[in-house]
C-alpha cells in the first residue's frame, strides 16, 4: 500500500516525500513541474537512498491519473498540487479557479472510484483573510481576500460537503502559516521562479548577492517595530505534521482542520536581524508603502494540532535561517543551476 503525493516535487511536497520515505512509507509522486523542478525528484532519492515511483502528469488529465490508481494500491493521498502565488492569482483569477478547483475535483472523483477515502489537503492560513483576533484558531471566521486563498477556502468547503455525503471519507485539512527553511542536507529547499514573492527567499537572495536589497512593505503597523508580524514554521516541522495528520485519518472518519505554525509571531525586522546572524551577511533593505491587503499581525493557535495530532513545531527561527542559508549557498540559482551547468 502506498501514499500518493500530488505536487511532490514542490517545496513542501518534496520535504514531505523525504519524511515519509524515512518513516518507512511507500510513496508514489505525481507532478507536472508547473511550479517545481525535476531535480527535486532526483534529490529526494539521493537524500533517502530509498526507491519510490514518480509520474510526470497533470491532475486535470483524468485518464492518466486514473492509470496511476489502476497500477498501484493507493492507501491515502496527500494533496499539494496547485498554483500558489497570491499576486499572480489576482492577475489570473480564472486560471487559479480552474486549475486548483478542477484538479481537486478530478482527484476526488478518481479516489472515490478506487475506494481511496483518506485525504490530507494542503490548505493555507490565507483562508482567514484579515483576522479579528490573534492567535488564530481553527474556529476563526474565514474570509480569503485573494483568488488563491479563495480557491483553498472553496476546496475546503467541497471536501466538507463530500464527507457529509459519504461517511467513508477521512480528511485532514492543514492550514499552513509561513513555511521557511530547507532540508538539513542543503539539497532541497524553496525554489521560486523569478523574483520571490515570500520574505525568506527574498532575504536569502539578497544575502547571496542575487538581489540588491529587500523592500520592507510598511513601517507603521501597530507592532513591536512597525513592520508586519507573521508565524514562520520550518518546512521539515510542517512535513512531519503531514505524517501525524495521515496517521490520524487512517484511524478515523470525517473532516478535521488544523493550523500548522509555531504559535509565535516575528516581525520583518526581527527576521532580517536573525538571518544576518545566521549568515554573517548584511541585508540591505528599504521601507516601502504597505501593500494592499497586508495585515499587521498573523500567527496561529496550535493547541488543537498539539493535542490531537501529538505534533508541535520544534525548530526555532535561527535553525530556519541557518538551513535556508545552507540551501541558498549551495544552490544560488536554485534548481536552475543544474540547467546552467548543462548549458556550459
Amino acid at each position: 500500500m502506498a501514499i500518493l503525493i500530488t505536487g511532490g516535487a514542490g517545496y513542501i511536497g518534496s520535504h514531505t516525500a523525504v519524511e515519509l520515505l524515512e518513516a518507512g512509507y511507500e510513496i508514489v509522486i505525481v507532478d507536472n513541474f508547473s511550479n517545481s523542478h525535476p531535480e527535486a525528484i532526483k534529490r529526494i532519492g539521493e537524500i533517502t537512498n530509498k526507491p519510490f515511483i514518480f509520474y510526470e502528469l497533470d491532475l486535470m488529465d483524468q485518464e492518466r491519473l486514473e492509470e496511476v490508481f489502476a497500477r498501484h494500491s493507493i492507501e491515502a493521498v496527500i494533496h499539494f498540487a496547485g498554483l500558489k502565488a497570491v499576486g499572480e492569482s489576482v492577475q489570473l483569477p480564472l486560471k487559479y479557479y480552474h486549475t486548483n478547483i478542477y484538479s481537486t475535483l478530478v482527484l476526488c472523483e478518481i479516489m472515490k472510484k478506487y475506494e481511496v477515502f483518506k485525504l490530507v489537503f494542503s490548505s493555507s492560513a490565507t483562508v482567514y483573510g484579515c483576522p479579528e483576533t490573534v492567535p488564530i484558531t481553527e474556529d476563526s471566521s474565514l474570509g480569503a481576500s485573494n483568488p488563491y486563498g479563495r480557491t483553498k477556502q472553496m476546496i475546503e468547503e467541497i471536501l466538507q460537503d463530500m464527507a457529509l455525503s459519504d461517511p467513508q471519507w477521512g480528511i485532514s485539512i492543514l492550514r499552513y502559516f509561513n513555511p521557511i527553511g530547507a532540508h538539513k542536507s542543503g539539497r532541497i529547499g524553496e525554489n521560486p521562479s523569478g523574483i520571490p514573492n515570500n520574505l525568506m527567499p527574498y532575504i536569502s537572495q539578497v544575502a547571496v548577492g542575487k538581489l540588491e536589497r529587500l523592500n520592507v512593505f510598511g513601517c507603521d503597523y501597530p507592532t513591536v517595530d512597525g513592520t508586519g508580524v507573521r508565524d514562520y514554521i520550518h518546512v521539515v516541522d510542517l512535513a512531519q505534521g503531514h505524517i501525524k495528520a495521515l496517521e490520524r485519518i487512517m484511524q478515523r472518519k470525517g473532516v478535521d482542520v488544523y493550523n500548522l505554525g509555531t504559535g509565535k509571531g516575528l516581525s520583518v525586522l526581527e527576521m532580517i536581524s536573525t538571518f544576518e546572524s545566521a549568515s554573517g551577511r548584511r541585508i540591505p533593505y528599504a521601507f516601502a508603502e504597505r501593500r494592499s491587503g497586508d495585515i499587521a499581525v498573523c500567527y496561529a493557535d496550535t493547541l488543537k494540532a498539539n493535542r490531537e495530532l501529538n505534533w508541535s513545531a520544534d525548530r526555532g527561527i535561527m535553525e530556519m535561517c541557518e538551513d535556508t542559508w545552507r540551501w541558498q549557498c549551495a544552490n544560488p540559482n536554485g534548481y536552475s543551476e543544474i540547467e546552467l551547468e548543462k548549458a556550459n
